[in-house]
This record gives structure tokens, C-alpha cells and sequence, in this order.
């Protein structure tokens, strides 16, 4: 009878319990009987007289406690010495223990009437086979058990209190954070290293923002001067280092055209803008005086204010 039973469990590990002490004892070819001789018969090594002795009776030899300790017993796995014919044994996978040996590897807890788990070489109880498969803390390297309050980022964990800024060493917990690489940066630490600062409020850009002229900004910090209309998006015109909206860069800004005194805005129809002599005109608008022709981009003749062909200003 074998003294105990295991079974596969999964991830390289098998569980087992042991079963009831026999007056055989091991398994398979280590089989041995103890007993009282009522026989002549004689130590098969010290060759003393064995009636009326304790002997051990094993592969067919019988032999007394002492040759038995000296030449047949097994050797504990734990305390590395014999297990006597009277010592109770523990067998499981070519190892053997005495029973006061056969403990939990991590906290000691006696094994030899309970279940237990064999991981990498060792034997475990169940509670410590748990806590060996949980997870562990990025920061304190210590198992997150049920209950615990824990951050979570890409497969890894830490326990609540041990997600801390890489700079300010502040616990960040469950609140906002900036991943760097492996580092962990806290809002405020953030902003400080590596967000933009708006030109004009000069606070950090923590998210959106937007770029002119290789200038950060807030989305709401960059709006017409008059106004004060978001401008990220829309169309706009930059004058001496103010923006307006196009409605107010026609209504307050823009030169008017000499020609058909509209508001000349450099958008749309008209883009083009004629300039001579201190006034402006839309491309379209810039013609003779007389015959109406077109001279944008052509030779003209400017008198008396007004705009002519050279043909036309020959017959002035």
C-alpha cells in the first residue's frame, strides 16, 4: 500500500494527500515489513540472532533496526537523516520524509494528513501555493492579495499606495498620471518637465492645444482680439502680432477698396490685392477709368486719382 496519491493539476504543478500507515511501509520495490521474529533466523548483516527481535524484512533478506537505519533505510529529504523502521514515512515521487519532516517549504505547516501542492521542486499547503501564484506589486514586490486596492497599467500592478510619482514620490493611487518610458509622473510634475506653456497665459498645455507659427497655444486662449472668438479652426488674419476673426477684420482692420469700397479681406473672390500710392484694390475691381478694361498685373497710368489704360489716358 502506497502512502499517498497525487494527481495533475496544471501549470507544472500536482497536488497529492497521503493515506493510512500500513505495517508495510514504502512503495513498489522499497516495500519492507516490520515485525517481531518468532524464528531462528539471523541479521542478513551483522549475522546477530534475530528471535524474539524487532527485525525488518525486505527484499526477501530479514534484518535487524540497526543494519536496517545502517544499510536499507531511506534518507529524509529534509533532515537528511534515516528514516528507522520506526519512524513513520512519507513517499511521493522517488522522495521520501519522516512524517514530522513533511511540511509546508514556506511556512512549516505540517503536510503528512493534509493536501498539498508540489511547485518547482517544493512542497507547498494551499494557502501558500495562493500567495505564490498572486501577483506582485511593481513597487514593493509583495503578493496583492484579495482586497487589496491595486492601480493596474499594461499587465502590471502595484498595491494603491505604491504607485508613486517617479519625481515628487507622491502616491498618484488611482488618480491622473503621465507614463514616460518606466517612469510615472503625477500632473503637476508633468506640466513641469514636459508640457508646452501657452505664449499667451504661459500655463501648461496639458491636453489639445493647438500650434501657429511654431507657437503653443490653448484652444481657448487663441481668439480674436475684438471679439474674443475661438479662432482654432476657423479662418483668421494675423496683423501686427493681433488675430481677428474674419468678420471683425473686415468691420475694424481692413483697408477698404478704392474701387468698390468693400472691405479688401485677402479671402475668397479678390484674394489678389492691387496697391498704389497708398490705396488698395480688389484685383477684379482695379480698372480704367474710361473703358473698364482690366489692368491687374498690366501697365496703367494713374492721374488725377483715377486709373487708366495707356490708350485711354492718351486721349486725356
Amino acid at each position: 500500500m502506497c502512502f499517498y496519491k497525487k494527481k495533475k493539476t496544471g501549470n507544472g504543478t500536482q497536488s497529492g494527500s497521503l493515506g493510512p500507515f500500513s505495517e508495510w511501509k514504502g512503495c513498489g520495490p522499497s516495500r519492507y515489513k516490520v515485525g517481531t521474529m518468532a524464528e531462528k533466523f539471523d541479521c542478513h548483516y551483522c549475522r546477530d540472532p534475530l528471535q524474539g527481535k524487532k527485525y525488518v524484512e525486505k527484499d526477501g533478506h530479514h534484518c535487524c533496526l540497526k543494519c536496517f537505519d545502517k544499510f536499507c533505510a531511506n534518507t529524509c529529504v529534509e533532515c537528511r537523516k534515516p528514516i528507522s523502521a520506526d519512524s513513520k514515512e512519507v513517499h511521493y515521487k522517488n522522495r521520501y520524509w519522516h512524517e514530522g519532516c513533511f511540511r509546508c517549504s514556506k511556512c512549516l505547516h505540517p503536510l503528512a494528513s493534509e493536501t498539498f501542492v508540489a511547485k518547482d521542486n517544493k512542497i507547498l499547503c494551499n494557502k501558500c501555493t495562493t500567495r505564490e501564484d498572486s501577483l506582485k506589486c511593481k513597487g514593493c514586490f509583495k503578493p496583492i492579495v484579495a482586497g487589496d486596492q491595486n492601480v493596474e497599467y499594461k499587465g502590471i500592478v502595484w498595491h494603491k499606495d505604491c504607485f508613486t510619482c517617479s519625481n515628487c514620490k507622491q502616491v498618484i493611487g488611482t488618480g491622473s498620471f503621465f507614463p514616460k518610458g518606466e517612469d510615472f509622473y503625477c500632473t503637476t510634475c508633468h506640466e513641469a518637465k514636459f508640457a508646452k506653456h501657452c505664449v499667451k497665459c504661459n500655463k501648461a498645455i496639458t491636453s489639445g492645444g493647438i500650434t501657429y507659427q511654431d507657437q503653443p497655444w490653448h484652444a481657448e486662449c487663441f481668439v480674436c482680439v475684438t471679439c474674443s472668438k475661438k479662432l482654432a479652426g476657423q479662418r483668421f488674419t494675423a496683423v501686427e502680432d493681433q488675430y481677428y476673426c474674419v468678420d471683425c477684420y473686415k468691420n475694424f482692420v481692413a483697408k477698404k477698396c478704392a474701387g468698390c469700397k468693400n472691405p479688401i479681406t485677402g479671402f475668397g473672390k479678390g484674394s489678389s490685392v492691387v496697391a498704389y500710392e497708398g490705396q488698395s484694390w480688389h484685383d477684379y475691381c482695379f480698372h480704367c477709368k474710361k473703358c473698364s478694361v482690366n489692368l491687374a498685373n498690366k501697365r496703367f497710368v494713374f492721374h488725377q486719382e483715377q486709373v487708366y489704360c495707356p490708350d485711354c489716358a492718351k486721349k486725356l
